[in-house]
């Protein structure tokens, strides 16, 4: 989780402590709920079938997990205003990962600091012995930010501290021994842990962002850990801070194969400017990551391979205690960049989280890949189904701009123009996604999708990202909320998620494509929103 304007921290700390805001203490925090009379879900730019936070500031997807039928989504959030600040864990939990209900403030700030980015598990066996009634309880880890002691110029001013909930994630008590992690060293920048249970090796294993590479520590009981071995000082890709990791396994898509897939967010360095999150592919025997010599050969060179080429993707990771029936390792992530991310226009909050996302790994010629697609639960938002057939160029829209397009292109040696889905409203304001043959990449282009003025970063420059796939046929596969795209390439293989913020709903759209390209056929639907408030 990366922190801003740290010039304000002590001050804004201090004032925190001294009105004694609710839960505040090392007692069990129940905070307080946003009154939901006030939330319309009616904005301009209000995401329709994203989840975004009742007001005010988001970032950073927290602690997710899956528990007794619901699916617990925290975040990174501050209360009292729309750009970052002193930061709490908003919560909301859903039973499809569509619909999302608003719960009170899990975690706020104390004496020990802000409470920034991590993870939650259910502890099964009571491991920590912090349980009640025979019943496991959930855990979070999330790392402290003293404001104080970063002021003041110390290097330990970050540590990993432990809460817990005895009653389904509704309310939190902080350890009492926290930090369970101190910063010895010491490491700035030394935060957010995903902690996950390491069934082969029976342990508690954490992958936790270091600086400039990612520390592995385990653990008997999620309360004393001890250090394994760090990865990625020399590989990958170095253009910011490393933050976010999440290590987990997953199986080869079409074998019996199982490798380790390790996600690290960096800012500054994605590949279209600003933030995004890299991953790499190897094995891990209970103490060493090890890539796989296979996976890709420009990471020795410095550069990453991103789950995600658009501009907005950055710091997610995945739930944890997903039933073994069901078996899917589902992403999310933020869906803004920290280039612009507290000057998009928009009032009452700041910021949405991405659709939730199926992982695959796959083996192609250059290598293992990770492919995203979008949750199968989504399939319950579609409401008109329209079939796509050869040659058509319109596409049937909804007032509210919220939609989802399937099509399927054929390609030959004469498709040398641009082509895909274009949306456009009534004063002209478009925007773009598709794909370039002659330059070998897919594109999103919101340079003229509305207001773009709130930041030079913003709109300086068409997203691009490398096609996988070797076939004739293009398949494009994109989610159009009324301020947001998410393109699913050739079944997930690349993926591109931008935001754009035009001046009215996108109610127009169409197909558009040149000589020796062809329509092969899809569907479009129109998609329901997922907040009764809206309607």
């Amino acid at each position: 989780m990366l922190h801003r304007y740290s010039f304000r921290s002590s001050l804004l700390l201090l004032l925190i402590l001294a009105c004694g805001n609710p839960g505040s203490s090392d007692d069990t925090l129940a905070g307080s709920s946003t009154d939901s009379t006030a939330i319309r879900y009616t904005e301009a730019h209000r995401p329709q079938f994203h989840f975004s936070p009742p007001d005010h500031w988001m970032n950073d997807p927290n602690g997710m997990v899956y528990h007794e039928g619901e699916y617990h989504l925290f975040y990174q959030h501050y209360p009292d205003s729309t750009v970052w600040g002193p930061m709490h864990w908003g919560h909301a939990v859903s039973e499809d990962l569509v619909h999302w209900e608003n719960l009170p403030i899990a975690l706020y700030p104390d004496s020990l600091g802000y409470i920034f980015s991590g993870s939650a598990v259910v502890d099964h066996n009571n491991s920590s012995g912090l349980g009640e009634d025979g019943q496991p309880p959930l855990v979070a880890i999330f790392t402290y930010h003293d404001p104080v002691g970063e002021s003041a110029g110390r290097e330990d001013y970050q540590s990993q501290a432990i809460a817990y909930s005895n009653d389904r994630g509704r309310t939190w008590t902080k350890y009492a021994g926290n930090p369970v992690i101190p910063n010895e060293q010491p490491i700035r920048d030394f935060r957010d842990p995903k902690v996950l249970w390491d069934t082969e090796r029976e342990q508690w294993l954490m992958a936790l962002a270091a600086q400039d590479r990612i520390m592995f520590w385990r653990s008997d009981n999620l309360i004393d850990w001890a250090f394994l071995s760090d990865f990625g000082q020399q590989v990958g890709g170095h253009g910011g801070v490393w933050e976010c990791p999440d290590l987990f396994p997953l199986p080869v898509r079409g074998s019996g194969e199982t490798k380790w897939v390790l996600l690290v967010s960096i800012n500054p360095g994605g590949p279209n400017g600003g933030s995004a999150t890299q991953y790499f592919v190897g094995d891990f025997d209970g103490t060493t990551f090890t890539m796989d010599p296979t996976f890709s050969p420009d990471v020795q060179n410095g550069e990453g391979v991103w789950i995600d080429y658009g501009r907005d993707n950055y710091a997610g990771v995945t739930f944890a205690n997903i039933p073994d029936a069901d078996g899917r390792r589902i992403f999310i992530g933020w869906m803004s960049n920290w280039l612009y991310g507290q000057e998009v226009p928009t009032t009452e909050w700041r910021s949405a989280m991405t659709l939730p996302r199926t992982l695959e790994l796959h083996r192609l010629t250059p290598g293992y890949r990770v492919f995203s697609t979008p949750v199968r639960e989504l399939d319950a938002l579609r409401d008109a189904t329209t079939p796509i057939q050869s040659g058509t160029t319109a596409l049937p829209a909804t007032a509210e701009g919220t939609y989802e397009v399937d099509v399927r292109f054929l390609t030959t040696e004469a498709s040398t123009e641009p082509f895909g889905i274009e949306l456009e409203n009534g004063l002209g304001e478009t925007y773009r996604v598709g794909y370039d043959p002659a330059a070998g990449q897919f594109f999103s282009d919101r340079q003229d999708s509305g207001d773009t003025g709130f930041s030079e970063a913003f709109a300086d420059r068409i997203t691009q990202a490398p096609r996988l796939a070797t076939s004739d046929t293009v398949r494009l596969h994109a989610f159009f909320d009324v301020a947001s795209a998410e393109l699913f390439a050739d079944g997930g293989a690349t993926v591109i998620t931008d935001i754009f913020f035009p001046s009215e709903p996108f109610r127009r759209v169409r197909l558009f494509y040149g000589d020796g390209t062809e329509v092969l056929g899809g569907e479009t639907y129109a998609l329901e929103g997922i907040w009764p408030e809206a309607r």
